[in-house]
């Protein structure tokens, strides 16, 4: 009974250490996001102040007003899981030949190189982009070869083009990362059991590098999904996503009922696709790890 006893308290005092020092974390996601949320669920319950703002009541007009807003709905939709997409697969072959082509000596000079656009103001940086797409860029270098009136800037084609230059580098480290510690052993392994290169890619590397992949999508897509500065700058103001509907919601139209009523649904949205990204990824890559030669 007292070896009971003394393990009872030994599992009570590890119990309240760890309480101890869990309990800075929890005060601060508590402080820097369930009370926030909570914050903004007030708010898209409320209605908008006289001269703007938030004025206190118990309504649901705010997310029926969503609609005034669908097409920032629907550039984000349909651009951020695009510019996700196209990152991965800019990112896919850059991080392989790193990993998996390139002598060790040189790999981490070359990596330095793909996260050196990071050292530079994302700011500057889509201003250079703004030059490269206006009339006296490329377009005019297009229309000197006989290819005139290209219209570049304020176009999606430009939205995408900055988001893909300017996220690739979050795609390519994660994959790098999965692809640098791949087992030569199963290619050959695999190489001997008569799969083509190919074979080998689809049912080795490619499945042992996707949880690579799943967390550069994630990291992507998250930040696509509030993403206000390229729309603005290489949209023109003609593509918006929701990141620009909630800057103007909040500081100039100072509508803060509808912004924070934007802000849950953007939130919803995002762990739904979020979700069945994930979840369509392990599925993909448990029955190719399955199917391995």
């Amino acid at each position: 009974m007292t070896a009971a006893l003394a393990t009872s308290n030994e599992g009570r005092r590890k119990s309240v250490v760890t309480a101890l020092l869990l309990a800075p974390t929890a005060l601060w996601f508590f402080v820097l996001l369930i009370l926030p949320m909570l914050v903004i669920i007030v708010f898209s319950l409320g209605e908008r102040g006289p001269v703007g703002g938030y004025q206190a009541a118990l309504t649901l007009k705010q997310y029926a007003s969503l609609g005034s807003r669908l097409a920032a709905f629907k550039n984000t939709i349909m651009l951020a899981p695009a510019g996700t997409l196209i990152s991965v697969l800019v990112a896919y072959p850059l991080a392989y030949f790193l990993a998996v082509k390139v002598s060790p000596r040189w790999r981490y000079g070359l990596l330095v190189l793909v996260v050196l656009p990071f050292w530079t103001s994302l700011l500057v940086r889509t201003y250079a982009w703004m030059f490269i797409l206006s009339g006296k860029g490329l377009p005019s270098l297009l229309a000197a070869i006989g290819f005139p009136e290209i219209q570049m800037i304020n176009t999606p084609f430009a939205v995408l083009l900055g988001i893909v230059y300017a996220y690739m580098p979050l795609m390519v480290l994660p994959i790098f990362v999965s692809l640098e510690k791949l087992d030569k052993r199963l290619l050959d392994a695999a190489a001997d059991l008569g799969s083509s290169p190919l074979r080998s890619f689809l049912t080795v590397t490619l499945p042992l590098s996707l949880p690579g992949v799943v967390t550069g999508s994630l990291l992507v897509f998250i930040l696509l999904m509030g993403e206000f500065l390229i729309p603005s700058l290489l949209g023109g103001g003609k593509i918006f996503f929701i990141g620009n509907a909630l800057v103007d919601l909040f500081l100039q139209s100072r509508n803060w009922p509808l912004g924070a009523a934007m802000s849950l649904t953007l939130v919803v949205v995002m762990l739904v696709l979020i979700t069945l990204y994930v979840r369509l990824t392990m599925a993909a890559s448990a029955g190719k790890s399955r199917s391995l030669p």
